[in-house]
């Protein structure tokens, strides 16, 4: 199994179950994140638009998304509802990655 670093934008998260769907930088599958052996208040906070950087692991079919690292909260708090309007798009319907460089103020 190949294990890479990857930046990523949360675009649903479940805090109770420490559950996650992420967005790739690489504009490939969507990763996964689940720790269902964390406790709620162990886990990395998380919210839809958050930036993050953590290990992606391909798995058969599926992306999992490991050690996850908040690197700007409320990076891309649009993100999620652009992608689901995307299919009113027509036949365009690329939406690039939010930029990963987070913003030094």
């Amino acid at each position: 199994m190949m294990e890479e670093r990857m930046y990523g934008v949360v675009l649903w998260t479940d805090a109770r179950d420490s559950k996650a769907v992420i967005w790739c930088e690489d504009q490939g599958n969507l990763a996964y994140y689940s720790e269902p052996s964390r406790d709620a208040t162990t886990g990395v906070a998380l919210d839809a638009g958050d930036l993050i950087q953590f290990d992606m692991r391909e798995e058969a079919a599926c992306r999992r998304a490991r050690n996850l690292q908040r690197v700007e909260p409320g990076h891309a708090p649009g993100l999620p509802s652009s992608l689901r309007s995307a299919t009113d798009l027509g036949g365009n319907n690329v939406i690039a990655f939010p930029g990963c460089a987070p913003a030094l103020a």
